[in-house]
C-alpha cells in the first residue's frame, strides 16, 4: 500500500497574502477592535491601563514577522455575519463578512481574555509570561481616559465589572459585533472559554430591559479608547519617581520576591490594593476625574458632575492618596460616618475631585463618586486628633440639591462649599420671617464664611438657613433655601400654597415668598426631628384652611413632608391655630414614617385634632385635601359635614374616628 506523505505548504506568496489581508482588516476596523478589547479587558486595570492594553492587544494581533501563515483561518461565525453596520464611522458602514476580519477578531478576543486569566497575585506593572503579556504602548507623564459618560453609562460599566471576561465578551459580541447567540457561543469556544453557553446566558441578563439603550451606551465615548482625554500623571515629583523606579528595578534583580512591595514604595503607596479588592488605578491621585472650570455653564446636567476641582491642595498627591486609601480601607484610627442608606464600599472607578484645601485647621478633601455619593475626608493639620471620613448619598442631585456641601463643621457653625453656579448667597433666620437676608461672604475657592447651626436642643429661638440664587447663565432669578440638618448635603426647603378654588393642584415652589416664610416660621423647629436622617428636601404643603367655630378666625393645616436621598419619606401633619406671634410653633397632630402621603404619589390626606375655643368648649376639628367632598366622625361623638373641613363638639379626650369621601370615589381615613 503506498504511503502518502502529508502535504507541505510551500506557497510563500499565499502566506504573504494572508498576512496582508489580516493587516488590511486590522487597519480598516482598528477602532472597532480596540473598543471590543477595551470592553472585554478586566475593569480592575483602571481606565488608563485598560486603554493602553486594548491598543496593545489589537496591535499584536498580527503574526510575528517571519511566521508561516497560509492565510487567516475562517472562524465559524464569520461565515454568517460580519461586524454590524454603522459601528465606527463611514468605513464601518459597509463591512463585508471577510475571513480576515474574523481571524483578527478571534486573536484579539483570545488575548483580551487571556489577560484576565493571569494569576491573581501577579502585579499589574511587572512583566508577565509571554502568553499572557501584551506589550503596552509607552506613555510617559500622561494619563489617558475615555470621555466620561453619565449615570447610565456608569451603571453599565459597574455591571460589566461585576462579571467575568467571557460574559463581557459575549455581551460585546452581541451588541457591538451583531452576532447571534449561536455565533457568540462558537466564537467563545474557539477562544478557549470553558463554558460559552453559560457566558451567553449571563450576558443576556445585562442591559435589561433596554438592550437598545445598552447598545447605544456601549458605543458611546465612555467605552471608546480611541477618543481619550489626557492629564499629567505628576508634575512635581516625576524626577524623584524616576530615581525610585531605578532603585526598584535594582531591588527586583536582587530580590524578585519583593517586587510588589518595591513597586508600591516607588509610587508612594498610591497603587496598593485595599482589602476590598480595589486595584491600584482607583487609588492613584493621578487618575482622579476633574471637571473643567466652566463646564457647569455649558451642560444640561447641572449637578455634582459639573463641579470643578477647587482648593489650594488639589495637586497634593500625598493628601489625595491618603484620602483615597482611607476610603478604600479605613484603619481603626479613622472615624467613619454615613447617612442612612449610603454605601461605604470603595469606588468602582476613579472618583471626581471636588475640593482639596485647608479649612478650620484641617486638610479637607471632597470626592464625588459617579453620581451616587459625596465623600468627605478630613485630617487635622496639627495635634493628635485622628482623621475622619464621611459618606452621603447624592444620586439625582440637581441645581438646588447639588448647590452646597458642608466642608467643615464646628460646634457652633458650618462652612459650605458652594456650587459654581451660585451667583448670590445670603443667610436668614426662618424664625424672623420679616427680617431680610444678610450677605454671606464666599472665598475665591467657593468656601463660605461660617454659618451658625440650628440648635440641636434646648430652646428653639433661631433657625439659620442659606438663601442662594443661581446664575442667570443657567436659571434666571432662581432663589431657594437650604438648611443644615447635620448631613453633608443641606436639605432643600420648598412650599406648596393653599389650593385655589377651581384651580389645578398647586406644585411645590421655592420657599422665598412671604406666605412661604410665614408658614416656615411656625414649623421650622419641627425640623429638629429630621436631623441626621439623610434628608434631601422638605416641603410644607398648605393642604387646607378652616374657619373655626364660635366665630373664630381661620386656622391652617400643613403637611410637612421630608424626602430622603434613599427614597422613603416622613410626614408631619401640623395644625396652625391663630396665634399672637408669627413664630408660635404649630401643633403636630400626626407623624408617619415611610409613607407616600403628601407627595405626588399620595395626593390625598385627612387629619384631625382636638381644639379648645375661647369659651372653654372643646371641639374635634378635621380637614382634608382638595379632593375631599365629605367628612364623617364616629365613635364617642358623631357628626358629618360636606366639604373638606369638619368641626364637631366633643369632650377633650373623646376617641373619634374620621373618614372622608373623595371626589373621584373611594374613602380616606385620618392619618395619625
Amino acid at each position: 500500500m503506498p504511503i502518502h506523505q502529508p502535504q507541505q505548504r510551500t506557497d510563500v506568496q499565499s502566506d504573504r497574502t494572508g498576512v496582508q489581508q489580516a493587516e488590511a482588516a486590522l487597519v480598516e476596523h482598528y477602532p472597532r477592535l480596540v473598543r471590543l478589547a477595551y470592553v472585554v479587558l478586566p475593569p480592575a486595570l483602571g481606565r488608563h491601563r485598560r486603554v493602553l492594553t486594548a491598543h496593545a492587544v489589537v496591535q499584536r494581533a498580527l503574526p510575528a514577522a517571519g511566521s508561516k501563515v497560509s492565510g487567516p483561518r475562517v472562524p465559524a461565525q464569520s461565515r454568517r455575519t460580519g461586524p454590524p453596520a454603522g459601528a465606527e464611522g463611514a468605513s464601518a458602514d459597509r463591512v463585508p463578512a471577510h475571513p480576515a476580519y474574523g481571524w483578527v477578531r478571534l486573536r484579539v478576543l483570545r488575548a483580551a481574555l487571556a489577560h484576565e486569566r493571569r494569576p491573581r497575585w501577579w502585579p499589574g506593572r511587572l512583566p508577565a509570561p509571554a502568553a499572557l503579556r501584551p506589550a503596552l504602548p509607552v506613555v510617559w507623564g500622561l494619563r489617558l481616559f475615555p470621555r466620561a459618560g453619565g449615570v447610565d453609562e456608569l451603571a453599565l460599566d459597574r455591571a460589566l465589572s461585576a462579571v467575568d471576561g467571557p460574559v463581557r465578551a459575549a455581551f460585546a459580541l452581541q451588541l457591538l459585533e451583531g452576532l447571534d447567540e449561536t455565533g457568540v457561543r462558537e466564537l467563545l469556544a474557539e477562544a478557549a472559554v470553558a463554558d460559552p453557553a453559560d457566558a451567553v446566558r449571563r450576558a443576556a441578563r445585562l442591559g435589561r430591559p433596554d438592550r437598545a439603550g445598552a447598545q447605544a451606551m456601549l458605543r458611546s465615548g465612555e467605552f471608546d479608547p480611541c477618543t481619550v482625554q489626557t492629564r499629567p500623571s505628576d508634575l512635581l515629583r516625576r524626577r524623584h519617581r524616576v530615581r525610585a523606579a531605578a532603585v526598584a528595578a535594582a531591588l527586583c534583580v536582587l530580590a524578585g520576591g519583593l517586587a510588589v512591595a518595591v513597586e508600591q514604595g516607588a509610587r508612594g503607596g498610591g497603587e496598593e490594593r485595599s482589602p476590598a479588592g480595589v486595584f491600584a488605578p482607583v487609588l492613584d491621585p493621578a487618575e482622579l476625574m476633574r471637571t473643567a472650570a466652566e463646564r457647569w455653564a455649558d451642560t444640561s446636567r447641572v449637578d455634582f458632575t459639573a463641579w470643578p476641582a477647587r482648593g489650594g491642595r488639589t495637586e497634593d498627591d500625598g493628601l489625595l492618596g491618603r484620602a483615597l486609601r482611607a476610603w478604600a480601607g479605613p484603619p481603626a484610627s479613622v472615624r467613619v460616618s454615613t447617612t442612612p442608606g449610603t454605601a461605604t464600599v470603595p469606588p468602582a472607578q476613579p472618583p471626581r475631585l471636588l475640593f482639596a484645601g485647608e479649612v478650620d485647621g484641617a486638610a479637607v478633601v471632597l470626592f464625588h463618586d459617579g453620581g451616587v455619593r459625596v465623600v468627605r475626608y478630613a485630617e487635622p493639620l496639627s495635634g493628635s486628633g485622628g482623621a475622619a471620613i464621611d459618606f452621603a448619598r447624592t444620586d439625582d442631585a440637581d441645581v438646588t440639591t447639588g448647590a452646597a456641601v458642608v466642608v467643615s463643621r464646628t460646634g457652633d457653625g458650618a462652612r459650605f462649599l458652594l456650587a459654581p453656579w451660585i451667583a448670590e448667597s445670603t443667610t436668614r433666620d426662618l424664625l424672623a420671617p420679616d427680617t431680610p437676608g444678610r450677605p454671606l461672604e464666599v472665598g475665591p475657592d467657593g468656601v463660605t464664611a461660617e454659618v451658625p447651626r440650628p440648635a440641636a436642643g434646648g430652646a428653639c429661638e433661631t433657625w439659620p438657613v442659606l438663601q442662594l440664587r443661581s446664575s442667570e447663565r443657567i436659571v434666571e432669578k432662581h432663589a431657594f433655601l437650604v438648611t443644615d440638618l447635620g448631613d453633608l448635603a443641606p436639605a432643600h426647603l420648598t412650599y406648596t400654597p393653599k389650593p385655589g378654588r377651581g384651580a389645578p393642584a398647586r406644585q411645590p415652589r421655592e420657599a422665598t415668598s412671604t406666605e412661604a416664610l410665614l408658614a416656615w416660621a411656625r414649623t421650622a423647629c419641627s425640623l429638629r426631628t429630621l436631623a441626621g436622617s439623610g434628608v434631601r428636601s422638605v416641603n410644607n404643603w398648605a393642604f387646607a384652611e378652616q374657619k373655626l367655630p364660635e366665630g373664630g378666625a381661620s386656622a391652617g393645616w400643613l403637611c410637612t413632608r421630608a424626602d430622603t436621598w434613599r427614597g422613603p419619606g416622613r410626614v408631619l401633619v401640623q395644625f396652625l391655630a391663630p396665634a399672637p406671634s408669627p413664630t408660635d410653633p404649630a401643633v403636630v397632630v400626626a407623624d408617619r414614617d415611610d409613607t407616600a402621603l403628601c407627595s405626588r404619589f399620595g395626593q390625598h390626606v385627612l387629619a384631625g385634632t382636638h381644639w379648645k375655643a375661647s369659651s372653654g368648649r372643646w371641639y374635634v376639628l378635621a380637614a382634608g385635601s382638595r379632593a375631599v367632598t365629605r367628612i364623617e366622625a364616629s365613635g364617642a361623638v358623631r357628626g358629618a359635614a360636606g366639604g373638606p373641613t369638619l368641626a364637631v363638639r366633643a369632650p377633650r379626650d373623646a376617641d373619634v374616628e374620621l373618614t372622608a369621601s373623595l371626589r373621584e370615589g373611594g374613602t380616606l381615613t385620618a392619618v395619625h
